[in-house]
């Protein structure tokens, strides 16, 4: 059984890592007010915003993408007159909707300050990606196991495949959904993929033979076969090296909220 250890993530975190851009880009400069309604000025830095959003989204900088988010800032603007006339801005669902949205804005601000002052190292980039490539080896394995609760039960097919019987019709009595249907087939993985007990009885087995013993771990008793074996080719570098660096800078933002929350005072 695959072993995933995914690291739980702070949704605040993870919210700002894919809707903040590490750089908004720059607006161009427009007149005072984008426009007027019903008296009202729109200024120019909530037009700003407004197409920064728009730009760091991956649109292109231009008058009809300009004149979109004019027209988009008149209805809100109108739509916003429409409802403080119907009393909305004095509810407080709405009120602590408001205060929901401040404290948004206020935090995606002070995590892109971080980001910018607190930038990851190219080496520390470099160093991450050598060290998953040591854990990672240099071998993969194409396995087949079989899952059962007790080690009587692992014996028992250990000793049935012993007489000649499939492995792939034992399966199907595994209780690992996952590919019990697909004669126990793992697929292609390296060691690291697995917790270390799997890994290690894998490692040492012949390509085409069966454990001869059956192997414990935390999900419970394995038979495990080896179907083939293979050279391991690691992505290049210059390939990972974003994805590498976005959980880097993860990272650091979860340390420092952790950091600042030990010194929080709740009560």
């Amino acid at each position: 059984m695959k072993h995933t250890l995914p690291r739980l993530t702070a949704l605040l975190v993870a919210g700002f890592l894919l809707n903040a851009p590490l750089q908004a880009q720059e607006a161009k400069p427009a007149a005072k007010a984008v426009a007027t309604v019903n008296g009202v000025a729109i200024p120019v830095a909530r037009a700003n915003a407004l197409l920064n959003s728009q730009l760091a989204q991956g649109q292109q900088d231009s008058e009809q993408l300009r004149a979109a988010v004019r027209n988009d800032l008149i209805n809100r603007e109108m739509l916003s007159q429409a409802s403080k006339k119907k009393g909305f801005d004095k509810k407080a669902e709405v009120l602590a909707q408001f205060e929901l949205a401040r404290q948004g804005i206020l935090v995606n601000a002070y995590l892109q300050d971080f980001v910018t002052s607190h930038p990851v190292k190219d080496e520390a980039v470099k160093s991450e990606y050598d060290g998953i490539v040591k854990a990672m080896g240099d071998k993969e394995y194409k396995a087949r196991h079989i899952l059962v609760e007790k080690e009587d039960e692992a014996k028992g097919l250990i000793a049935r495949l012993q007489k000649g019987e499939k492995f792939e019709e034992l399966a199907k009595v595994s209780k690992d959904p996952g590919n019990k249907d697909r004669g126990g087939d793992l697929g292609w993985g390296a060691p690291s993929g697995y917790v270390k007990p799997f890994a290690d009885a894998l490692i040492a087995l012949e390509k085409g033979k069966f454990s001869a013993a059956p192997v414990k771990t935390e999900f419970g008793w394995h038979v495990i076969q080896l179907d083939d074996v293979r050279d391991l080719k690691h992505p290049p570098f210059d390939e990972v090296k974003p994805q590498i660096q976005q959980r880097l800078q993860q990272q650091m933002l979860e340390k420092h909220i952790a950091e600042l929350r030990a010194k929080t005072k709740v009560e």
